[in-house]
């Protein structure tokens, strides 16, 4: 079975009331494949013929506000990253983390196991220059597939439809003046089926869901929303469903709350597309740290 795994960065499950954008946001593909606009906290479990969505919890048995860094290397190690080092990091892996990453990524794990992995994402020449200098810092996303030994994508990947930006409509590349395309989230959902196709495993990261959170900026979220919406529409209907599973999960919440600018409590979705869920053992599914021994099972049977 191939996977594909879209990862959305501050991605909750809120109240139904006026902070949470998705209240307002139109979202016909999901609510067509969940029997309704019911992406909530309250509502819980959902389990429908070709998806299932999953309430999975993102605090890690750890005091305090959840953050990137801990709860990605979670995520994407199985490893309780927080319990590990004791409290929750923020934004970039430490040193502790990092080893974590090396040696138990998921990516890793199945590279070495002799499966096809990619990251779909690209990136900036200018990236690595920064990188160099030291005024960036590796993302755990991009450590991952480091610890894996595969490249990064460019952006002649991305011009060749190779890609997929971090925003996926290459609107932000155009604001920096870059000559490239902006494409719609349609062609992008596309794209990033395409390149699946070639895979075991593709993880496709987009965070700018965390920014809005970060910005409570109600319109923003709300286009945010919308958009991924088409974008995962076209990416699903673009597989082949019976062969390909698609699993969209997040680190914390964020954006479902625009009453406070930071991370949330709440728990975060977890959203499996498939023909035959019955057959992959989703039930297990409750903490962020079982998304990567889900994975592994899946593929490795």
């Amino acid at each position: 079975m191939k996977i594909i795994m879209i990862f959305l960065d501050g991605f909750g499950l809120g109240s139904k009331d006026e902070f949470n954008p998705y209240f307002f946001a139109r979202t016909p593909f999901m609510d067509s494949i969940l029997g309704g606009h019911l992406l909530y906290k309250h509502l819980g479990k959902i389990i429908r013929d070709q998806v299932v969505m999953l309430p999975t919890d993102a605090l890690l048995q750890v005091p305090g506000i959840p953050q990137s860094a801990t709860g990605q290397t979670s995520l994407w190690t199985g490893i309780n990253a927080a319990q590990k080092v004791g409290y929750h990091v923020r934004a970039y892996p430490t040193f502790a983390l990092r080893q974590i990453i090396a040696s138990s990524s998921i990516m890793r794990l199945l590279a070495t196991a002799g499966k096809k992995v990619t990251f779909a994402n690209a990136y900036r020449d200018e990236y690595f220059e920064l990188v160099k200098k030291r005024k960036l810092r590796h993302s755990v996303s991009t450590l991952m597939t480091i610890s894996a030994d595969k490249r990064l994508r460019n952006l002649d990947d991305l011009r060749n439809n190779n890609a997929v930006y971090q925003d996926f409509t290459n609107r932000v590349l155009t604001e920096r003046g870059y000559n490239i395309d902006i494409i719609s989230p349609e062609m992008a959902g596309q794209n990033l089926a395409g390149i699946a196709s070639k895979y075991d495993f593709t993880l496709y990261e987009y965070f700018i869901t965390d920014r809005a959170g970060h910005k409570k900026d109600s319109d923003w979220a709300i286009e945010i929303y919308e958009n991924l919406d088409r974008f995962i529409a076209a990416c699903v209907n673009a597989s082949d469903l019976q062969k390909v599973l698609i699993i969209i999960v997040s680190d914390h919440g964020n954006i479902e709350d625009l009453s406070t600018g930071k991370h949330t409590l709440n728990p975060v979705p977890t959203l499996i597309i498939h023909d035959f869920l019955g057959n992959t053992g989703y039930e297990d599914i409750t903490s962020i740290t079982d998304i990567t021994p889900y994975v592994l099972g899946l593929i490795e049977e």
